[in-house]
């Protein structure tokens, strides 16, 4: 059986290794065939043994590409680009996984791993959608780095002009990108769903009840606030967002990932 390459990219302080080493569980528990589980990173302590680590790297155009994040108010916002570049990962070919890491594993894997062979893959986002827009959610995306290798040279070639064209917005850009090439998939919408979205309830709904998971579920994105983490003990951040503690975020975060990989790595 063929594995599945698999990565995510963790820079800053925002997330600790937990993070990347619950996913990586989750990943691996979920996926059913082996799985190369990466992370572009500049800081490697506290991950997995088995989370081999990509040196995240500063681009050069990272300078203007920068220049333009901080006009459009998005900084740091395309630093995912880099996963994109041809070539990256060593002694690959064909397709990769990708995923945020404020996203929860809860299903099997392999639809998103087998629709739609050679095409870019993103859930349709939220918020846009409701806009009549076509943009891409950016938590879990699916690419070819050498079939799909403009979304890397395009960028490289004329930051400050795709990041304006894009608004600042990675999900923008890669989407709308291989749209126009019509390379370009939707993920099924109950497959990806979203915390606040699908899971939560507006009041006086969330005040009451426990947050649900939807039946048919894969992957949970926690875009925004609540962070798995604040839901995970209940957050009391705005009367919208009021959430009261989840016990099903508990198992499939913590608990599983703790008997899958012991408590030292998550």
């Amino acid at each position: 059986m063929d594995h599945a390459t698999v990565a995510c990219i963790k820079w800053g302080t925002l997330f600790g290794p937990e993070y990347v080493n619950r996913l990586y569980s989750g990943v691996r528990r979920h996926m059913g065939r082996p799985v190369r589980f990466l992370c572009m990173t500049e800081d490697a302590a506290g991950l997995h043994p088995e989370v081999e680590v990509l040196e995240l790297p500063r681009e050069p155009f990272h300078d203007e590409m920068s220049q333009a994040l901080a006009v459009a108010n998005r900084q740091g916002a395309m630093r995912k680009v880099s996963l994109f570049k041809p070539g990256l990962i060593p002694q690959h070919t064909g397709q990769v996984l990708g995923f945020d890491l404020d996203v929860v594993i809860t299903g099997d894997l392999a639809p998103l791993w087998e629709m739609a062979p050679g095409r870019v893959a993103m859930r349709a986002d939220w918020v846009e959608a409701r806009r009549g827009r076509p943009t891409g959610h950016g938590s879990v995306f699916r690419y070819e780095p050498d079939r799909h290798r403009f979304l890397y040279e395009d960028l490289a070639r004329d930051p400050a002009g795709e990041v304006a064209t894009a608004r600042g917005s990675e999900q923008r850009y890669t989407s709308t990108k291989a749209q126009a090439r019509d390379q370009f998939a939707y993920i099924a919408d109950d497959l990806v769903v979203s915390f606040k979205h699908d899971c939560l309830g507006l009041p006086p709904r969330n005040w009451v009840a426990t947050a649900r998971l939807p039946d048919n579920a894969r992957v949970v994105c926690f875009h925004g606030h609540p962070k798995m983490d604040e839901a995970v003990a209940g957050w009391h951040g705005s009367l919208l967002r009021y959430t009261r503690p989840v016990p099903w975020l508990r198992e499939h975060w913590i608990e599983r990932a703790r008997a899958d990989l012991g408590a030292r790595w998550a």
